[in-house]
């Protein structure tokens, strides 16, 4: 750093007034090198102050005092502040989109005519009022029935029946709160009578058009509610009850037999409606709910209603979900419906691993009390590497501290998770996907990327650094199209299934290579990789009560790392030494291969074998999700060869590699100058045609039937672009490299701590302002994934131990202990 800092004070020098000047185009091309150096010195000291400053140690510190502020923020505001997510769901929200409304702090779930037809079987549900009422009736018959058309009299009652599910709808035409609506209330309160489950009502605008919108007619109005709400808080006691506020109108595009209807007025008697509702509220469990949230949509749409008194469709829709959401979530209990939906308490399961990390903080209590000595953390084995860390010095054994200080930090990270994704603390909204929440974070994630490179240690095709800059960018790139809800568009819906290949292509070579190279079969390394892959799915399978095939990449990975091991491991066993001395080995290499090809297929075009095989307990447990096995299938299938493609591609390159026929010096060329043209020339097409042929795509159907055939020709293209210039593999990005490290937990956490409903809403930490929260749960995301895998290297070292004997009988009881935790959960269920 001083001899560049020096350097670039003799070039200013060389350039001083009263020198010897060198002529002048000489004296810009030094002055402008200088810059450029003090340009890469001003970067350097740019990165070292922020790494300086900045360190995982002090954004971790940061972000637990952030969990505890928003935690003492959220309960204050839920205690004090009243609400909960049923009031939210009928009274406030906006629109994220055009026909798409989110209310606030929770998640409305879009119902089909099936779940509809479910939910309302056998019940009657009844809407009473004027034209806009009938309105909401036929929106909402809509859901049930899709078919269903506008076909009633205008001032006439309607009704509708599905025989299938017995469900009955029907309108009654009360254009006003008058002694005729509450005749007709008051007839369904006998106890002879039948009694509708629920009832939806509302009416103000005949009583402003009639009378002109008088103040005695609005006096008159609150007299006929008052009476008019004893028999509701009746009916409220036997069913739901909703009334519904009154719209606003477009005061320019109403005839001149409506100009009296206006905002003013409709405002008063909303006023009136709430006044009368809420003072007549008893200490009972029913009451009228008031359902103001179509008219807070109808503020921003009322401009496009036809006749300036009746709302557009799209906002008559708002309404009738709003109203479905709040019958039926609690009982249908939709993913990604958390509004009106109450939180089921904890299972068994769930109360015994609170005591066990309860325990655990005792325990270590007791011996940090005691005054155990510390000890060295021991640098954990990187078990998806070629060979383990070496420490500098020799490390002595953990304490027995150690690992109830890990369980310790795991059982309160555990905490945050249930609070974020199983308690009514923090809040939910649901994902709207524009192409500029995609791409924009896209880019900034680019620039940090680049930023943040570094000269690579190594320059060998996929060395380390460069699979975890590759996981890393992969990884970001997934969590940004999980959270801006990118699915919905087809062309980067297959670029990510492209991703997820890519990983499992990484699975397929990194173990071939271990294996081929190592040589080491042992049961302590299988348990090693076994226990990284698949521990934090299953502390979060008991705690969050989730299935584990619901973490579905972890299921697939395992499977995966089991298949390559069994193929490798059976016999011969065949490694690089042993094929060394005859090249019949190699031949023996692709025999296996060709093997595990033929197992591939046959899984692949039979699915009842498939499902026979993954559908037979215990191991159905495993695979099962809503109690099939049909997601499992379409996972498997969707990436099924691209594994196989992994390890070939392994054994080809460790094959050349070994010949000495690739260069992997530093700064050259992989291949000789022609070849390394004409092979760049032909990925550089072959990437773009795949992005061409996924851009072109109709249907995710279509295309995911050709994914499996195709995936690895962009994963490939990808390969040879990144390493056969020798700058490209001399250079990696840290920034890319060090999420990369943490793939496995970011991919995880992401279900609980981030986004929300399995990936199909958002986290709100922070209400009302979707860019900060964004900001703020991201931050506390990453900490919380780099301290799990802290977390899971420390309790790798303890619980799976190096002999072998102690290792068996640890598995032995692990699978007892697994054993009768499945038939406790089979006799329960």
């Amino acid at each position: 750093m001083e001899k560049e800092a020096v350097s670039h004070a003799e070039e200013r020098a060389d350039c001083a007034p009263g020198e010897e000047a060198p002529p002048p185009r000489d004296c810009t091309g030094a002055c402008c090198h200088g810059g450029a150096k003090m340009a890469v010195l001003a970067y350097s000291l740019g990165k070292r102050e922020i790494n300086q400053h900045f360190t995982i140690k002090n954004a971790k510190l940061i972000s637990v005092v952030a969990v505890v502020v928003l935690l003492v923020f959220h309960t204050a505001s839920r205690h004090y502040g009243g609400g909960d997510s049923c009031e939210w769901l009928l009274s406030t929200g906006r629109y994220l989109g055009e026909n798409v409304w989110q209310p606030y702090g929770c998640m409305m779930h879009k119902y089909k005519s099936t779940e509809a037809k479910n939910c309302l079987a056998q019940k009657w549900v009844v809407f009473v009022g004027d034209s806009r009422i009938r309105q909401l009736f036929y929106s909402f018959v809509k859901i049930i029935d899709p078919e269903r058309r506008e076909d009633g009299n205008k001032h006439e009652d309607i009704s509708f029946q599905d025989e299938g599910s017995s469900v009955k709808v029907h309108f009654l035409w009360y254009p006003e709160a008058n002694n005729s609506m509450k005749e007709r209330l008051m007839s369904w309160i006998h106890e002879t009578s039948a009694k509708p489950d629920v009832v939806i009502l509302g009416a103000a605008t005949w009583s402003i058009k009639l009378r002109g919108g008088s103040s005695e007619t609005l006096q008159q109005y609150k007299v006929n509610l008052t009476a008019i709400a004893v028999p509701l808080q009746r009916l409220a006691d036997h069913g739901e009850v909703y009334w519904v506020l009154q719209d606003p109108v477009n005061e320019e595009a109403l005839s001149e037999n409506r100009k009296m209807i206006t905002n003013q007025q409709l405002e008063l008697y909303n006023e009136a409606a709430m006044d009368v509702l809420n003072s007549s509220k008893g200490n009972g469990k029913s009451r009228v709910k008031v359902l103001a949230a179509s008219r807070q949509a109808a503020l921003e749409t009322i401009t496009q209603s036809d006749d300036g008194l009746h709302l557009p469709e799209s906002t008559r829709n708002v309404g009738a979900m709003v109203l479905m959401n709040s019958l039926c979530n609690k009982l249908l209990r939709p993913i990604d419906g958390s509004c009106c939906q109450t939180l089921p308490p904890p299972n068994l399961l769930q109360k015994l691993s609170a005591c066990f990390f309860l325990g655990s903080a005792v325990v270590f209590l007791v011996l940090h009390i005691l005054g155990n000595s510390r000890h060295r953390r021991p640098t954990p084995p990187d078990v998806e590497s070629l060979e383990e860390k070496k420490p500098a010095t020799a490390a002595v054994f953990l304490g027995p501290k150690a690992p109830f200080l890990a369980l310790c930090r795991m059982g309160i990270i555990m905490c945050y998770f249930y609070l974020c994704d199983r308690a009514d603390v923090f809040m939910k909204e649901q994902k709207f996907y524009t192409h500029s929440t995609f791409f924009i974070p896209l880019i900034y994630i680019f620039v940090l990327g680049v930023f943040y490179s570094e000269n690579s240690k190594e320059t060998k095709l996929l060395n380390r650094e460069q699979t975890d800059e590759w996981k890393g960018w992969m990884q970001l790139v997934i969590l940004i199209y999980h959270i801006s809800g990118a699915s919905a568009f087809i062309p980067v819906y297959m670029h990510v299934r492209v991703l997820v290949a890519a990983y499992l292509f990484q699975t397929g070579y990194g173990h071939f290579s271990f294996f081929w190279l190592k040589g080491d079969f042992g049961l302590y390394r299988v348990c090693q990789v076994l226990f990284r892959l698949n521990f934090l799915v299953l502390v979060l399978c008991v705690v969050m009560d989730r299935p584990y095939q619901f973490y579905y990449f972890v299921p697939l990975v395992t499977f995966w790392f089991v298949v390559i091991y069994a193929t490798l491991a059976m016999w011969p066993q065949i490694l690089q030494k042993t094929a060394n001395n005859s090249r019949m080995w190699h031949l023996a290499v692709l025999a296996k291969l060709l093997g595990l090809l033929v197992f591939i297929c046959v899984f692949a075009f039979s699915q009842g074998f498939f499902e026979s095989v993954f559908s037979v307990w215990p191991i159905s447990k495993l695979f099962e999700l809503n109690g099939n096995i049909h997601e499992w299938w379409f996972r498997w299938k969707l990436d099924r060869f691209v594994v196989i493609h992994g390890m070939l591609f392994a054994f080809i390159y460790l094959v050349l590699q070994k010949r000495q026929v690739l260069s992997e010096g530093k700064g050259e060329a992989l291949f000789s100058a022609k070849i390394s043209n004409l092979l760049l020339f032909v990925s550089v097409v072959s990437f773009i045609t795949y992005s061409i042929w996924a851009s072109s795509c109709k249907t995710k159907t279509e295309c995911n039937e050709m994914h499996p055939y195709i995936s690895v020709v962009q994963i490939l293209a990808f390969i040879l672009i990144r390493n056969i210039p020798g700058y490209a593999r001399s250079i990696y990005s840290s920034f890319f490299a060090w999420f990369g490290k943490i793939s496995l937990e970011l991919f995880i956490c992401q279900y609980h701590i981030w986004l929300a409903a399995d990936t199909k809403g958002i986290l709100v930490l922070i209400p009302g302002n979707p860019s900060l929260n964004i900001m703020v749960s991201t931050f506390i995301f990453v900490c919380v994934a780099h301290e799990i895998s802290i977390i899971t290297n420390d309790l790798a070292q303890v619980v799976i131990p190096k002999d072998n004997v102690a290792l068996l009988k640890r598995l032995g009881a692990v699978g007892i202990f697994s054993l009768v935790a499945l038939l406790l959960a089979r006799h329960s269920a």
